[in-house]
């Protein structure tokens, strides 16, 4: 019989909801707000809410100040090029160590469906359906290739991905090569051809990287 997951604590709650509302616009990019404010609007005490803060601050989605409170992190193209640089490099060599390590079709379950509900989220035309089955695949991505320190490496920079995708969103191509390219991933790990793996999913990184930049110059969504 399977645990019951344990419930979340009241800091991992704070923290959940920050991000939504920084994810959203709601805490706008550059915008300065007071612990007292936001453990209000969060109906909190300010203790968790500032506990909140500083781990995402860690994770680079706000600023906290002392005795000003905290100040909402703009998107940075520097960022961004340095943390795709890294992604592409680690979620590359996980794709490969899938390949290598043979895993069958239920290990693969995981993958396989998260591609599924990305092409029936693009035939709906569901884009925030799509970024969450892709949030997947490279989460599942990164599991299957088994090394932890990479997983945690991944993870921590994850937000920021997150939030500059959420930014450009609703304004980027239709992302049909990108489904594309992680079917084309999914393939090469299933037969265990490492070197498709790596070679395919670093391309399909170099050009997301490319599109969102492109994006955040374009329509001015950066700062340098």
């Amino acid at each position: 019989m399977l645990e019951a997951s344990k419930p979340k604590t009241i800091t991992t709650q704070a923290m959940d909801k920050l991000r939504q509302l920084i994810f959203s616009g709601e805490l706008a990019a550059g915008s300065d707000h007071l612990e007292s404010e936001l453990a209000l609007r969060l109906g909190m005490s300010r203790t968790p809410v500032r506990e909140a803060t500083l781990m995402l601050a860690q994770q680079g989605l706000l600023e906290v100040r002392p005795r000003k409170g905290v100040r909402i992190a703009s998107v940075s193209t520097r960022d961004m090029a340095e943390i795709y640089a890294v992604l592409t490099e680690l979620e590359s060599l996980a794709a490969e160590e899938a390949a290598r390590a043979s895993h069958g079709d239920e290990e693969l379950a995981g993958l396989k469906a998260a591609i599924e509900a990305m092409e029936a989220a693009l035939d709906q035309n569901d884009l925030e359906a799509w970024a969450q089955a892709d949030d997947t695949f490279h989460t599942e991505l990164v599991r299957l290739g088994g090394n932890s320190r990479v997983q945690a490496i991944v993870s921590m920079m994850s937000d920021q991905v997150r939030r500059a995708r959420a930014i450009t969103l609703h304004i980027r191509p239709r992302p049909v090569k990108s489904n594309e390219d992680h079917r084309a991933v999914y393939d090469a790990i299933r037969r265990g051809d490492a070197d498709t793996a790596r070679k395919r999913h670093r391309t399909h990184r170099e050009q997301a990287r490319k599109v969102l930049i492109d994006l955040l110059v374009r329509h001015r969504l950066h700062h340098v």
